[in-house]
């Protein structure tokens, strides 16, 4: 499934049910003290139990930033948005990951020119050679500079080491 659009963000997704309820008994169950709202550390817990990974202190700092100061922690509803949030950018991120796989026929882990134009062949066969030519070339080319962050191009001077794609998270 692709995109309309170069730079296209994720469209609004919605959990299933099951889902929904899920996140809700995670916060139930990391809620020790039942005061209806997770502190620091019972925010990791739920994000561990539910995306397999403790948050860095970076992303724990950014959503207790974003708390009501009014309250003692994370309440059930920010704490549905923010896993919300975060399962949109793990689907937006599969997705992407799941294209560059497919034009990626040798699994190398980067992008020759020529999987390039074979790639851009299958999804867009009238494009010019000269537009294939411009992507590829990446961030030092005026069309391109604008959708750098959203096709995962490497800089110009990157050697082949360095042309992988990054890790899922």
């Amino acid at each position: 499934m692709f995109f309309s659009q170069a730079g296209a963000r994720p469209r609004m997704w919605e959990a299933s049910p099951s889902e929904h309820k899920k996140w809700v008994e995670v916060f139930k169950a990391c809620d020790e003290e039942n005061k209806g709202c997770l502190s620091r550390e019972n925010f990791k817990v739920a994000v561990v139990m539910l995306f397999g990974y403790k948050p860095s202190k970076i992303e724990a700092d950014a959503v207790m930033s974003s708390v009501d100061p009014n309250t003692s922690g994370i309440l059930l509803k920010e704490f549905l948005d923010i896993v919300r949030k975060k399962k949109e950018a793990q689907l937006y991120w599969n997705e992407i990951r799941h294209i560059f796989t497919a034009f990626d026929r040798h699994y190398r882990g980067y992008l020759t020119l020529e999987d390039f134009k074979k790639a851009f062949k299958q999804v867009a066969p009238k494009l010019s050679e000269r537009i294939i030519l411009e992507v590829f070339r990446g961030p030092q080319s005026p069309v391109i500079a604008p959708l750098q962050k959203h096709l995962l191009l490497p800089p110009p001077s990157a050697t082949p080491s360095q042309l992988s794609f990054p890790p899922c998270s």
